[in-house]
């Protein structure tokens, strides 16, 4: 936009929404263009933070007529900074944090600006819950519609395998149900197609009986990474589906990269600490441990790796199995990382999760699967050593790695893997989007060439 253009947006959009609207000279600009990622400095014409989504319908419309570029932030968790365009409008659902939770129906009603903790948390107080991924501030929603990784997958499948509507507001400003019942087809692209064809601004997630599980970490030194990791992929070979581990690499006590084991057991305790045990004999452990303890307090975990404002760049490969080389990329790369904040993570994809069909959403690798995450963090200053590092990473994996890559953690450029990683759903995707935004106005979708 011009300024004058965006001037009169910012005008239009003052006098029309009950939340608050920031333009490029406001007090507090700043802090609503601030995203996690603290490498992303964009600066967008126009930001409308929503009261309603009745202001989100509104801001649409406006940006939509004014001709401006729209980005919608959620969570605003996103590494690639993909919530906000540079002289753009931005649809911050951020305020809608609302959740309703009914245990006797089995759902969670929340709204599109929703984190992942304010849902576990009034759930886990009526003994219910549902799949998340790891961290608690991650917003709900685009976590979901992208897959949703994490402790509970092997038990209840990805996130978006609980998704059991959404109220989605198409770009031309039409409101719609998204589901079995409602528009299925637009239903089946959400889960996995992300927010491509419409903003959600509510989503009901399936709530399943969830007491206390059994989870932890256990770090490792260094030095028994290999074998730490061989012994993983054993544990892995013949997990059921209560058992859902995580492993990687963090900053270990002494500041150096230590190896990590972080299961998640879902189902009776006595029968997990059996489950567990031989994960706490891989090597010599030098901190952490296993115990009982609510769901939301387990995720708690990786919050202090994954705070706001940090500089992130991340990477990411699909692999089959954990083999012999990935183990030594693996290890070497944390023995080379040039910030001792940073993570290596690795997520099993395996039991319910493998359960459904690859065309019954749009998330199609059902395949049993390990997920790679190279996550360069560092407190700010020069970038490139630590890019430089994912990309060496994420290049060293690429040997037997599956085709594509998770859509959350892909970059803007990673076109032709976002492609791949839809597989035969791919054109279905696209035709979807040809249907429910042709004029393009939502952008996440040009990840797969549209």
């Amino acid at each position: 936009m011009t300024q004058t253009t965006s001037s009169e947006v910012g005008a239009r959009l003052r006098a029309a929404v009950r939340g608050r609207v920031w333009q490029r000279d406001d007090d507090g600009y700043d802090d609503a263009r601030r995203v996690w990622n603290g490498a992303v400095d964009r600066r967008p014409a126009v930001v409308v933070r929503c009261a309603d989504a009745d202001d989100a319908r509104t801001a649409l419309l406006v940006a939509r007529d004014s001709g401006a570029a729209l980005s919608v932030r959620g969570g605003g968790h996103d590494w690639a900074g993909r919530a906000l365009d540079d002289g753009g409008v931005v649809l911050d659902l951020s305020a809608l944090r609302g959740v309703e939770v009914d245990p006797a129906a089995g759902v969670a009603v929340a709204q599109g600006g929703a984190l992942v903790a304010d849902v576990v948390d009034p759930a886990a107080a009526h003994g219910v819950g549902t799949a998340t991924a790891v961290v608690r501030t991650v917003g709900m929603a685009g976590m979901t519609l992208a897959g949703g990784y994490g402790g509970l997958a092997g038990q209840f499948g990805l996130a978006l395998d609980n998704l059991l509507s959404a109220d989605v507001l198409l770009p031309d400003g039409t409101r719609v149900v998204a589901g079995p019942d409602g528009d299925a087809e637009l239903f089946w692209a959400l889960r996995g197609g992300g927010g491509n064809f419409g903003i959600v601004t509510a989503a009901r997630y399936r709530l399943l009986p969830l007491g206390p599980v059994l989870g932890g970490m256990v770090l490792y030194p260094h030095e028994q990474a290999v074998q730490v990791l061989r012994g993983y992929r054993d544990v892995l070979a013949t997990a059921p589906d209560e058992l859902t581990v995580m492993a990687g690499f963090v900053g270990g006590p002494t500041g150096e990269a230590a190896v990590f084991v972080a299961p998640t057991w879902s189902g009776d305790l006595d029968a997990g600490e059996a489950a567990v045990a031989p994960l706490l004999r891989l090597g010599t452990p030098v901190a952490g441990g296993v115990g009982p303890l609510p769901y939301p307090e387990l995720i708690r975990m990786f919050e202090a790796g994954a705070h706001s404002g940090q500089h992130y760049a991340l990477g990411t490969r699909w692999l089959p199995t954990l083999t012999d080389d990935a183990i030594e990329v693996l290890a070497e790369a944390a023995a080379t990382w040039p910030s001792p904040s940073s993570l290596l993570a690795l997520h099993h994809f395996h039991g319910a999760a493998t359960r459904v069909a690859p065309d019954a959403t749009a998330f199609a690798l059902r395949q049993e699967h390990v997920l790679a995450e190279v996550i360069a963090a560092w407190p700010g200053g020069d970038a490139a050593p630590h890019r430089a590092w994912v990309a060496r990473v994420t290049d060293a994996l690429a040997p037997g790695a599956l085709p594509g890559g998770y859509p959350n953690i892909l970059g803007p450029d990673d076109t032709e893997r976002a492609r791949l990683g839809f597989g035969a759903n791919a054109d279905r995707l696209l035709a979807a989007k040809r249907r429910y935004d042709p004029d393009g106005v939502l952008t996440a979708i040009a990840s797969l060439g549209a």
